[in-house]
């Protein structure tokens, strides 16, 4: 599965910013997640084909996670963005055969290069 982000940038502190991934086809569980420099990726959302979604405690309520028809098409609204979310983002989809999803980054085996995210206070 190749998948390809767009839509990252700066913003102030309560701006917003809409993240997409493009994927070259469905997998049963996306996700996005995030990664500071020195620490572990972090798990943001994710969304399941039969339109599950899950999100983190820091990000629920702010970030809407949602995906096109064709469950190809993943995207994630940021709103009222913190200085605490500046994050390279990352798109991810699990292997063929996955049933199950969770924001453990060990579940899922393709990603995205990332697109960064920056807000200032």
């Amino acid at each position: 599965v190749r998948l390809e982000e767009s839509g990252g940038g700066s913003t102030q502190a309560g701006g917003s910013l809409r993240l997409s991934c493009a994927a070259s086809e469905s997998r049963y569980c996306m996700g996005w997640f995030r990664q500071v420099p020195g620490k572990e990726r972090e798990g943001v959302a994710y969304i399941t084909t039969g339109g599950t979604t899950r999100y983190s405690e820091s990000v629920k309520g702010r970030f809407i996670l949602s995906q096109d028809k064709g469950k190809t098409t993943l995207s994630l609204q940021l709103n009222s963005l913190k200085p605490e979310d500046t994050a390279m983002y990352y798109c991810a989809a699990t292997e063929s055969r996955a049933s199950v999803c969770s924001l453990s980054p060990g579940l899922f085996g393709y990603w995205g290069q990332g697109t960064q995210v920056t807000v200032s206070s």
